[in-house]
Parts: C-alpha cells; sequence; structure tokens
C-alpha cells in the first residue's frame, strides 16, 4: 500500500494544482456543451445550463445585474457547480475505496490483511504519541486511553456528525453575519440591506 502511495504522490500533487484543476473543469464543460442532447452528457448539461440559468436570475433578482456582470456570472457558476460535482465525484470514489479496503482487510483478500493492518497501526501509534507525551505518570496508559482516544464503551470521544455539521453552520453565519456587519458600519457597500432583500425574495424565488 505504501508503495502505491509513493507511486500515486507526483500525479496527485500534479491535480492538486489550481490551474490544473480550472483546466480540467473548463474541459468538461465544453465536453457536455458538444454532447448531443439525447446522450448521458447532453441531458447533464440541460440540467446544469437550466441549474445556471435559475441561479443568475436569483442573484439578478436580488441585486442590479448588468450584461457584463451577467456573463461573469454565468461563467462562474458553471465553473462552479461542475467543480462541486467533481469534489463530490472524488469524495464518493474516496468512500468506495476506503469501503473497499474495509472489506479486503477484514475478509484478507488478495491476503492484503497484514499489510493494511500494519500501515494503519503505523498510522495509529503515530497519532497517538503526541497524547502519550503529555501523559502524567500517576494516571496509567490505559485509563488514559479511555478517557481520551478509545472510551471503554466504543463510542468516538467526539460529537456525532450531525452536531459537527450544525456547529460548523452556525459558526459560518456568525462569521458571514459578522462581516456584513463590519462592512455595512464600516464600508460604502450595504451588506446587511442586500442580505435582507435577498431573504425576502427567496420565498419566491425557490
Amino acid at each position: 500500500m505504501s508503495a502505491l502511495r509513493l507511486l500515486a504522490a507526483p500525479l496527485r500533487s500534479l491535480l492538486r494544482f489550481p490551474l490544473l484543476q480550472l483546466a480540467i473543469v473548463i474541459a468538461v464543460v465544453v465536453l457536455l456543451q458538444s454532447a448531443d442532447e439525447h446522450t448521458l452528457f447532453g441531458q447533464m448539461f440541460v440540467g446544469l445550463d437550466r441549474l445556471v440559468d435559475r441561479s443568475v436570475g436569483a442573484v439578478s433578482a436580488a441585486f442590479s445585474v448588468k450584461s457584463f456582470t451577467r456573463s461573469w456570472l454565468t461563467t462562474g457558476f458553471w465553473i462552479g457547480y461542475v467543480y462541486l460535482a467533481g469534489l463530490l465525484i472524488l469524495l464518493a470514489l474516496r468512500i468506495a475505496f476506503a469501503i473497499a479496503l474495509d472489506l479486503a482487510g477484514r475478509w484478507n483478500v488478495f491476503w492484503l490483511r497484514n499489510s493494511i493492518a500494519r500501515e494503519r497501526g503505523i498510522a495509529a501509534y503515530q497519532a497517538w504519541e503526541p497524547l502519550e507525551r503529555i501523559r502524567p505518570p500517576h494516571i496509567s496508559q490505559e485509563i488514559w486511553e479511555e478517557a481520551f482516544a478509545w472510551p471503554a464503551n466504543n463510542k468516538p470521544p467526539y460529537p456525532p456528525l450531525p452536531h459537527r455539521l450544525l456547529r460548523g453552520a452556525i459558526g459560518y453565519v456568525v462569521v458571514l453575519g459578522a462581516l456584513a456587519t463590519a462592512l455595512q458600519l464600516f464600508t460604502p457597500l450595504p451588506a446587511l440591506t442586500w442580505l435582507g432583500d435577498l431573504a425576502k425574495r427567496l420565498p419566491g424565488l425557490i
């Protein structure tokens, strides 16, 4: 597994380059646009085109948008939606690959259990080391582990995923609200007024 990661490292570093990602997204948009409407890619283009039109229409209803800004909005929404779709596809592939690795390790497919377990054991030890360095001498390693790393009830020592998502969403709302307030008070941009107008028009746009 480590050999595969070593071989894939140059390709992964190249794919993380922002300009290459932008070029791939633009190529995908051009490919979808050139596809026939009766094919799968053509139907995908039609669906994305409608989504982009509705998004530009929503922004135009909330703010004063002229032709130059509309063209940039259209391009930006196209790139953003295709980029988001690519991220979701990569996330799904990553989850599927992780599940496949778990099944391969559990059932010892192609005799990979030992190599997968060794690699994950090394990662677990490296993650445990910083916590172990601050363990007081009078606390046993077992109690320390149950308190902070692997509880005795086998429940993770962090909140469930819905709670973390809700906490993150609240944090983003607070930060955006503070930023909009600062823009409203200290700059000529009436950000809070724009957000209020957008909130009033959202029920009619959905």
